[in-house]
């Protein structure tokens, strides 16, 4: 059950568009990951890039 509320509350993929290889952010947006674990724990995070 907790996993499925922390799930909806947060995103689980994200959009981003990117202009001449770096992250095409405004001035006050920044990209942040929240861990919702109280261990330590070793995360893999995959990029899929699409490009022309």
């Amino acid at each position: 059950m907790p996993a499925h509320v922390r799930s909806v509350l947060t995103a689980v993929n994200l959009s981003i568009p990117v202009v001449e290889g770096a992250m095409a952010l405004g001035t006050w947006q920044g990209l942040y990951l929240w861990e919702h674990r109280r261990h330590p724990h070793t995360r893999h995070i995959t990029a899929h890039l699409v490009g022309e």
